[in-house]
């Protein structure tokens, strides 16, 4: 929390020792581990307290199903989507040419589930 390595709580010590004397550090240190466990006490209660909030106003669930998101595994379709533009960019054989365009003579496909329209005759020639 405070990111107090062991060198400066040595350093600390040190200082200690020196200004408080050998007699009285011993109640110093209790004194300061009392705050400390004080410290602790009150912000596991107050963490508690808004665990609590939160599992009150539904916000536990809410959590529960964004982890549920978060454990979809999206690389699966994409990669299967990319894989199957790929073969239909490439006109894999196996798919017989999805990609080819139809001949000038035939009409074109409908897309929108409409009949197509019949072919154009061809005008007889003298």
């Amino acid at each position: 929390m405070f990111d107090i390595g062991w060198g400066e709580l040595f350093l600390i010590g040190v200082v200690a020792l020196i200004v408080v004397g050998t007699k009285e550090l011993p109640g110093l240190f209790r004194t300061a581990g009392q705050w400390t466990a004080r410290a602790r006490a009150m912000a596991r209660e107050f963490q508690r307290s808004l665990e609590q909030a939160a599992s009150e106003s539904g916000m536990d669930e809410v959590t529960r199903s964004l982890r549920s998101i978060e454990s979809v595994n999206l690389r699966s379709p994409t990669q299967t989507a990319r894989s199957y533009a790929a073969k239909a960019m490439s006109g894999d054989a196996a798919t017989g040419g999805a990609a080819a365009a139809p001949k000038p003579d035939e009409p074109a496909p409908s897309t929108a589930g409409e009949p197509a329209p019949p072919p154009a005759e061809k005008a007889a020639e003298p």
